[in-house]
């Protein structure tokens, strides 16, 4: 059975061209440093996935290899967070499944316990370091 990371932006004012170009910016800075060149990363949709006032809409499938989970996890709320950041006034919803995953002003997109020094750092367990590919599609 997978677990899915969802992420969405709505807002009614559709993006600029600043903007749309601020997203580019941190999809490109934020692929190159994906732990895993085997593992879904970021996939944002087609046009904000069609929804009404949708801006951006995208999944992540979690790995399968438990050891890989946190890191890709980590990484791919990390650039939610910098996505929110670059996006203002819109309303985000961010969930793993049927868990919302609470937003914090200063260290944005995280579940309890999914930070802290005892953790290893992203593909330190075993995994390649590089980029599977973003999927972005449509206006990306």
């Amino acid at each position: 059975m997978s677990v899915s990371l969802y992420y969405r932006a709505r807002r009614i004012v559709p993006l600029t061209a600043d903007e749309t170009a601020a997203v580019e910016g941190v999809v490109a800075g934020r692929l190159s440093s994906f732990p895993y060149q085997d593992e879904e990363s970021l996939h944002l949709y087609a046009v904000g996935g069609g929804e009404p006032e949708e801006i951006v809409a995208g999944s992540t499938k979690m790995p399968f290899d438990p050891d890989r989970v946190l890191p890709v996890l980590t990484h791919v709320l990390d650039t939610v967070t910098e996505l929110r950041r670059a996006l203002p006034g819109a309303e985000w919803h961010v969930h793993l499944d049927d868990l919302d995953v609470p937003w914090d002003e200063d260290e944005g997109y995280a579940l309890p316990g999914m930070r802290g020094p005892d953790l290893p750092p992203a593909g330190a367990q075993g995994g390649r370091p590089g980029i599977q590919g973003c999927a972005v599609h449509g206006r990306w």
